[in-house]
């Protein structure tokens, strides 16, 4: 079956241009898309919460996927590698309009699963080594390690999102939306970017300083 996916971010956009792509290049390509997919939901939602998460359920082996570009499947570079490898791992054939890749049951496919998986590696690594050089620095200052009896570890928890928040500071998100949409209250969200980015506040990101 022949699934196009549509995505745009805002009710502002239109999936229009995108269908149109698409649409052209399937006829290019001599195939007929069989049954669309289009939402508008910012990329940075997880998958599993977006229709195409359950689009990513719903196929198979021999299907085939068509989209107008990577970024298309999401805003954060570990989840567009870890959603490739999983179609390619179902033999799920995946299309790209304006890169041109075709992903799928082939050689180069699988070199390519091979280097998407292994830079998700990557960077789960640096993640990890970026938070014990945090902590070696904080015992170095005499700065109590651990936390209150009772209290949620939500340090962890900015970790593991670390290049969604990256995106939402490029995308100038105040850091009330930013604590808002991890769950996580302000305080731990100034901490974090602390030991994350130590000159979070002259970030060439923010267009505008976090407002204290």
């Amino acid at each position: 079956m022949i699934y196009g996916y549509v995505r745009v971010s805002t009710d502002k956009q239109s999936t229009e241009n995108q269908r149109f792509e698409i649409a052209n290049y399937a006829k290019e390509i001599g195939l007929h898309i069989e049954q669309w997919v289009d939402e508008t939901i910012s990329g940075t939602i997880q998958v599993t919460n977006r229709l195409l998460g359950r689009l990513l359920k719903q196929i198979g082996r021999g299907d085939t996927l068509i989209i107008s570009e990577l970024s298309r499947l999401g805003r954060n570079l570990m989840e567009i590698m870890s959603i490739l490898y999983q179609c390619m791992e179902q033999e799920i054939v995946v299309l790209t309009v304006k890169e041109r890749y075709e992903l799928g049951n082939n050689i180069n496919s699988k070199i390519l699963a091979f280097a998407f998986s292994l830079s998700a590696e990557i960077e789960r690594n640096l993640i990890s080594q970026r938070t014990r050089e945090a902590l070696a620095r904080k015992k170095e200052e005499g700065t109590p390690l651990g936390r209150p009896k009772g209290r949620r570890n939500n340090q962890l928890k900015l970790v593991k999102n670390e290049e969604e928040i990256r995106q939402m500071i490029n995308e100038n998100y105040s850091m009330n939306e930013i604590a808002k949409k991890m769950g996580v209250s302000r305080q731990t969200l100034r901490d974090f970017l602390k030991e994350v980015f130590p000159n979070w506040r002259k970030l060439r990101y923010f267009r505008n300083p976090i407002e204290e």
